[in-house]
């Protein structure tokens, strides 16, 4: 199904049926892309990209979800889309989010940004360690108390687990477009339980940056 850009904002900002079927084209649509997007930065042909493709298309719906009121109509909506999902993608990568052996294959092997074995800060030093000891347990208090029990458990398996939103969906039972809206409400959710407190995920995310 093809839809104007109107039409694009609509059925995502809209419940039920509609939503769920923009969800779930715009999720084939990313898939797609994604590799063509990639191409010259990624070995997309190794075996690894596919299931870490769906790990960056779960997290640019969410981002996609929280941004359309910035979406300002100068290009298709789907072209935007893509853009995001490609960011997410390398900024996924350049994170170090997947550091283990497995991902050498996918990694382009000229390219030092992306170099697996270059892990920031391995052994942090005693005080940083404590800041981020102490960040995480005002994070999880926050995820107790901000969020729903069924919100807490699919953004722990999502974001602390990195299980796919499929994985997810099954484990909670849930259809896989329900559980990127479930997610995309307790990001919310918990931003606004930090924001309370005075911090930002920025400023989560910089205790553990080196």
């Amino acid at each position: 199904m093809k839809r104007s850009n109107e039409q694009w904002l609509a059925d995502l900002r809209t419940n039920g049926e509609a939503h769920d079927l923009a969800l779930t084209d715009l999720r084939l649509i990313l898939l797609s892309g994604l590799r063509r997007g990639l191409l010259g930065r990624v070995n997309t042909n190794a075996p690894e990209f596919d299931a870490l493709a769906e790990d960056f298309v779960q997290e640019a719906l969410l981002k996609i979800l929280d941004k359309l009121d910035t979406f300002a109509g100068r290009s298709q909506f789907t072209t935007w889309a893509h853009k995001i999902a490609v960011s997410v993608a390398l900024t996924e990568l350049r994170r170090k989010r997947w550091q283990d052996s497995s991902l050498d294959g996918i990694m382009d092997i000229g390219d030092g940004d992306y170099t697996p074995s270059l892990v920031a800060d391995p052994a942090p030093l005693p005080e940083k360690r404590t800041a981020q000891v102490e960040m995480m347990g005002h994070v999880e208090r926050l995820i107790r108390q901000a969020l729903t029990a069924k919100q807490r458990s699919a953004l722990v398996a999502s974001v602390f687990e990195g299980k796919p939103a499929a994985e997810v969906a099954k484990l909670l039972q849930m259809k896989p477009n329900a559980v990127y809206k479930l997610l995309h409400d307790a990001r919310l959710k918990l931003k606004k339980a930090l924001a309370d407190e005075g911090l930002t995920p920025a400023d989560v995310l910089a205790v553990f940056d080196s």
